[in-house]
């Protein structure tokens, strides 16, 4: 007869590598959340035409390309938080292994895709 494990000796796998996702969607969602704030003010307090909005992406402090290391931060912050959350809808949705590791690899191009094409853009200003 198979032993149950119930209670304090059942067996756990798998414990605590949520966590460590759990974290990073905080964490990102913090940083694009302040990121945003910041866009939004300054979209409302400065008047908008394209010099003012380009100066905000690669403003500098010293020779520190401050706009476009915060720009950048945030769409990696972007692209994190998206993987964390697709990804889990993948596991959590797709039944079939090779499905389900098709919809990942995809997902991992085009956010890679997105994140090079977001560089080649803002890097380039």
């Amino acid at each position: 007869m198979a032993q149950e494990r119930i209670g304090r000796k059942r067996l756990v796998v798998g414990a605590h590598y949520g966590t460590r996702d759990f974290i990073v969607q905080r964490a990102t969602a913090v940083i694009m959340a302040v990121y945003t704030l910041a866009l939004v003010l300054y979209a409302v307090l400065v008047p908008m035409d394209f010099e003012s909005w380009r100066a905000f992406f690669v403003f500098t402090a010293g020779t520190l390309p401050v706009g476009q290391l915060l720009a950048t931060l945030a769409f990696l912050s972007l692209a994190w938080h998206a993987w964390i959350g697709v990804r889990d809808i993948w596991m959590d949705y797709a039944h079939s292994d090779g499905l389900r590791l098709f919809l990942q690899v995809l997902t991992i191009l085009w956010l890679v895709a997105a994140v090079v094409f977001f560089g080649q853009i803002l890097w380039s200003l």
